[in-house]
């Protein structure tokens, strides 16, 4: 029978948020698999724990997965933990999670510290529907074709940015987006110096000139406005049902049809098709 593997999230800055089932989950595992294990052997010291751990992060992952694998379908228990944050967001522990599953190894998550939840729960921007887009490609040239399929995205979108290259993103924004865009620029989430700036990407870019960029930044921007109802055209909808019933559709159906389509009612089309 094999072993099971443990998503066990660690505190974003603040060692406090580190609940009991977390500490429980880690002393009960076999074996950790960190992202850094100079990192985590603080966490366990502060927790007053010894574990025996491996090295897991986006370096090793296509050999350290494997081998994990194969401890826990030996019947070990593993628990895998990052620098900060959950494991397997816009981390690779995804890639573990994908081998377990391969293998019907079950796997646990713990819920607990998120920075990008964190983020979009503070920011003041629309949270009942988000994308999470992570960190952008670091070449200008795919970052920017990256934020074009964005720019008409009618969700809250959420990013993760290094201060060296939060002006770069921020340029980007205003060119894809425009500068009148609302945007959080959460940074140091649970740390000594959190701050959440709620503003525009125009002035969070004008900003960066007398604040220079500390810490690491969750930004949380504004989704593009709903594209207004276009004016339904009874001419053009009167064509598209000719044109249905060329292809063999009833007039009935055809104006149903074409009455979805351009948001005229069906029984309106078909009075103007008869001439009524």
């Amino acid at each position: 029978m094999s072993g099971k593997l443990y998503l066990v999230p660690t505190p974003i800055g603040n060692l406090g948020d580190i609940s009991r089932r977390m500490a429980d989950t880690m002393a009960g595992a076999d074996f950790l698999a960190a992202e850094d294990t100079r990192v985590t052997v603080k966490l366990l010291n502060h927790l007053g724990l010894k574990k025996p751990m491996v090295s897991y992060h986006r370096h090793n992952c296509s050999t350290a997965g494997p081998a994990i694998v194969d401890r826990l379908l030996a019947g070990e228990s593993c628990a895998l933990v990052t620098d900060a944050g959950t494991p397997a967001i816009s981390d690779p522990g995804e890639d573990l999670v994908a081998l377990c599953a391969q293998q019907d190894i079950p796997v646990e998550a713990v819920p607990g510290p998120c920075a990008l939840i964190c983020a979009l729960s503070v920011s003041g921007l629309p949270t009942a529907r988000f994308t999470f887009e992570g960190f952008l490609p670091q070449n200008k040239k795919n970052r920017r074709s990256h934020l074009d399929s964005l720019k008409g995205e009618q969700r809250t979108m959420v990013f993760y940015e290094a201060p060296h290259k939060l002006e770069d993103t921020l340029e980007d924004f205003v060119a894809v987006f425009g500068g009148e865009r609302r945007i959080a620029l959460c940074r140091e989430l649970t740390k000594l110096h959190e701050e959440v700036v709620r503003t525009t990407v125009g002035q969070a870019l004008a900003d960066c000139a007398t604040r220079p960029p500390r810490g690491e930044y969750v930004l949380v921007v504004e989704g593009a406005p709903e594209a207004p109802a276009q004016e339904a055209d009874p001419q053009a909808a009167l064509e598209r049902v000719a044109q249905l019933r060329g292809e063999g559709l009833s007039l009935k159906e055809a104006c149903a049809k074409a009455g979805e389509e351009f948001g005229i009612k069906k029984r309106q089309l078909y009075d103007m098709s008869l001439g009524k």
